[in-house]
């Protein structure tokens, strides 16, 4: 089978005199001729003008020390992002999942405390954990990102992704692995690791999930391997849901919430981070501005101000953690559904 894998080069602080940063897109259709689409959950291989909707994207700079660490960005491609994950010396993949559903599926109202966080489990697994839908394992997040690593140890052997892969190459080794997303993309990422162990998870405005009660189910991944970072002026933290979700997986155990733009790394140790710079109001811009973008915090020149909260993120030693705090009962603040 022929794979339309596109290469890209670019440029960073030179660590060692040998290296590349390495930027590969695929599709996961390519990759795997078992994969197909869910038409009913928005879940589709290609748009109805026929355009590819299942491309995937996958970054390493072989010039930076190796973390020994994969992370899988859920939510759409963020360069910005794989970027800087890449100069912490960590691979990274974006892989093409089920997160069209979120208004198609479990509508009722009220909807179940368990309706949503089976649909993301289903997404994330390929495995029956949801009545709304079945998705199969090559569709899952799991199934398309062991797909996808193999397929990169053959497409970039400079990246060396076969590290990944489990002894027997039948899966991921999970223990490797960070996962990571946005709003959407940050649930689900907890969700996941609730069930699956990681090395770490970075929910970026997020998780949020309100009413369900998955958070708070024991899970798979220790608690203080979780960390969040959220704008005050979002949404989901105005109305308390990210922070009962922290609460929910434990994070008050392990610190504060700190405010990155009055401390300094390493924020105490907590888990819990926030910013409250100014965003003129606008709850879209505050709910992604806390990823690398146009929407982020700049000093004068242009600078991105959270670069050493994102290091933070990704990088702390996760046996290292902050001082236990009581909780603020956030699950008993949020709006009536």
């Amino acid at each position: 089978m022929l794979i339309r894998a596109l290469i890209y080069f670019t440029f960073a602080p030179v660590v060692f005199a040998e290296g590349q940063h390495f930027k590969l897109k695929a599709r996961a259709s390519e990759i795997d001729a078992r994969v197909k689409s869910y038409p009913k959950i928005g879940f589709v291989l290609k748009d109805k003008k026929g355009k590819a909707q299942d491309y995937q994207h996958a970054s390493v700079d072989t010039r930076v020390a190796p973390n020994g660490r994969l992370a899988i960005w859920l939510m759409a491609p963020k360069q910005e992002l794989m970027d800087r994950i890449n100069s912490y010396g960590i691979h990274a993949i974006q892989v093409h999942y089920a997160r069209q559903w979120f208004g198609k599926c479990c509508q009722e109202r009220p909807v179940s405390e368990h309706c949503r966080g089976n649909m993301r489990l289903e997404a994330a697994t390929g495995e029956d954990h949801s009545d709304e839908v079945a998705i199969a394992k090559p569709d899952s997040i799991k199934g398309r990102a062991f797909a996808f690593v193999k397929y990169l140890a053959k497409a970039n052997p400079e990246g060396k992704w076969e590290q990944f892969l489990n002894k027997n190459q039948t899966d991921l080794n999970w223990e490797k692995v960070i996962l990571t997303g946005a709003s959407h993309g940050s649930t689900t990422a907890s969700r996941l690791a609730k069930h699956t162990k990681v090395a770490r998870v970075v929910a970026f405005c997020g998780p949020r999930d309100q009413y369900q009660s998955w958070q708070g189910l024991d899970s798979a991944t220790p608690q203080n391997r979780f960390f969040g970072f959220s704008h005050v002026e979002d949404m989901g933290w105005a109305e308390f849901h990210y922070q009962r979700s922290w609460e929910m997986l434990g994070l008050h155990k392990f610190g504060p919430i700190v405010n990155v733009d009055q401390a300094k790394p390493p924020y105490e140790n907590t888990r819990r981070l926030i910013t409250d710079f100014d965003v003129k109001g606008d709850a879209n811009r505050a709910h992604s501005s806390v990823t690398p973008g146009s929407r982020s915090y700049q000093d004068k020149s242009g600078a991105l101000k959270h670069e050493p909260v994102w290091r933070y993120l990704f990088t702390q030693p996760v046996d290292q953690v902050g001082r236990s705090v009581a909780s603020t009962n956030a699950a008993g603040k949020i709006k009536a559904q």
